[in-house]
């Protein structure tokens, strides 16, 4: 499966402002609550609403930045650090997910930040009740190895995510839900490396080796 760029663009671009409507959409909620509200603990309130609905519109900005975006080109290496901070702000706003790494040394190539934050992203959208998520990484030789585990009491992966993940979802069925996970397989292809899955009732598991570019 081959996606033009033209098409991945505008899906990345659709799933993006898909993610974002609903805080988006709250801050301007809030803003229109506050020019009609007078008492003083309503008011307060509203700001309370506005301040987290402004974070997580952040932190969601953050993290589409360095796993859709190209800043910086493919060849930089990452601080761990920075991918941790951004899918810690994510779980921390969900609120029903923990959240263990495993991270050995201090960085990893982009094409690896970049499918490490992916593969997060599906994890945090398995664990529809909660649950936890674990994620490995290590740089090796070469070579970066993932591994990132969802574990709950539901696990909601749609098999045509998988499909993507394998390269085996026809271009004409791809949709703003499913890009992330192919852009994730063509990454992997285009450096030589590959993404594997596996998924039960209690868990969903994913991985890639990912040569360097």
């Amino acid at each position: 499966m081959t996606i033009d760029s033209l098409e991945l663009a505008s899906l990345l671009c659709s799933r993006l402002c898909h993610d974002l409507l609903s805080p988006v959409g709250a801050l301007s909620n809030g803003l229109e609550l506050l020019a009609d509200e007078k008492d003083p603990e309503m008011r307060r309130k509203c700001f309370e609403l506005l301040e987290q609905s402004a974070k997580i519109s952040a932190d969601k900005l953050r993290f589409f930045r360095l796993a859709f975006g190209a800043a910086g080109g493919f060849g930089e290496m990452v601080p761990v650090q920075e991918p941790r901070a951004l899918v810690d702000a994510l779980v921390g706003n969900n609120g029903r997910i923990t959240a263990n790494w495993n991270l050995a040394g201090d960085t990893l190539p982009k094409p690896a930040v970049k499918t490490l934050l992916n593969l997060s992203l599906i994890a945090i959208e398995a664990l529809v009740r909660g649950g936890t998520l674990d994620i490995a990484a290590e740089f090796r030789e070469g070579v970066s190895e993932l591994v990132v585990r969802a574990s709950g009491p539901r696990i909601a992966f749609d098999p045509v995510i998988g499909q993507a993940l394998d390269g085996t979802l026809p271009s004409a069925d791809l949709s703003s839900r499913t890009v992330a996970a192919a852009m994730l397989h063509q990454l992997a292809t285009s450096l030589g490396g590959g993404l594997q899955y596996h998924v039960s009732a209690e868990a969903l598991v994913m991985g890639a080796m990912l040569p360097a570019a």
